[in-house]
């Protein structure tokens, strides 16, 4: 009789442990399944959000490839219920916007809203605000696009040295020279990139006042206040900075009502 207390003590330990594994596969497989649920939820909620995007893009005239969206923080489900979002994230590409009859691009523009609220009766119903605590917004403009604004044959534009330089070709008094220079770049009034081409110069110059009044006068032309297309979410142009890509321009805005931007 002594000898069959092992084998009565294993089989309760093997019952156990299959007891145990059997609750961890389940466990396991509850988990996935919410993890699945999250991810569906979250795929609904980012196409949405892009549909909206769309829609914003098409009422200020202005054009892009479909949004891209990202909605950030896991779980997803749970920021539902709690009415605010860590971060959405969104995409847009070859931004295209009229100015001057010519289009003026953004290769990219990155927009970041964090801490989103919008409360669940507010999804529910779609009636209500959804707002965001900033907004943050990076993208770029073409050199090529700022040169066809300039309207100068041959004018191409490029960074050195993290400044903007020009180089075009000219003809005064008569003699085809080359000019090249550097541009002052800033944030002008109502979204504008301003362009101030105040250090030109051209080899072979003829050394005499109207020569250097004819140089000057070339600069001054294409020195202009660039207007860049409307900007979604009520995105202020905050800095701009040659970059060898394009410019790089940077925008912000606080407390920003996302379900009416435009």
């Amino acid at each position: 009789m002594a000898e069959a207390y092992p084998a009565n003590e294993t089989r309760p330990r093997r019952r156990g442990r299959k007891v145990l594994i059997t609750l961890l596969v389940l466990l396991l497989l509850l988990g996935g399944l919410l993890v699945i649920g999250d991810r569906v939820a979250t795929g609904v909620a980012e196409r949405a959000i892009a549909d909206q995007v769309s829609k914003e893009i098409a009422k200020q005239d202005a054009q892009s490839s479909p949004p891209e969206v990202e909605v950030a923080g896991f779980p997803f489900l749970t920021q539902v219920l709690d009415g605010k979002y860590e971060r959405i994230s969104i995409r847009l590409t070859d931004v295209r916007g009229s100015v001057r009859g010519d289009a003026l691009t953004l290769p990219t523009l990155d927009v970041d809203a964090r801490n989103v609220r919008a409360s669940l009766e507010t999804l529910r119903t779609q009636q209500g605000d959804v707002t965001a605590e900033t907004v943050d917004g990076t993208g770029t403009v073409t050199y090529d696009s700022l040169a066809k604004l300039l309207d100068r044959p041959g004018l191409t534009l490029g960074e050195r040295d993290g400044q903007l330089v020009v180089t075009a070709p000219v003809d005064i008094l008569g003699q085809k020279l080359t000019v090249t220079g550097t541009a002052e770049v800033s944030v002008g009034q109502e979204n504008q990139v301003s362009l101030r081409f105040n250090d030109l110069d051209a080899e072979g110059l003829p050394n005499i006042p109207l020569a250097r009044t004819l140089l000057n006068n070339y600069a001054k032309g294409i020195s202009i206040d660039v207007p860049l297309p409307e900007l979604p979410f009520q995105l202020a142009l905050r800095e701009v900075k040659p970059l060898p890509q394009g410019l790089a321009v940077t925008a912000a805005a606080k407390d920003v009502p996302i379900n009416s931007a435009g």
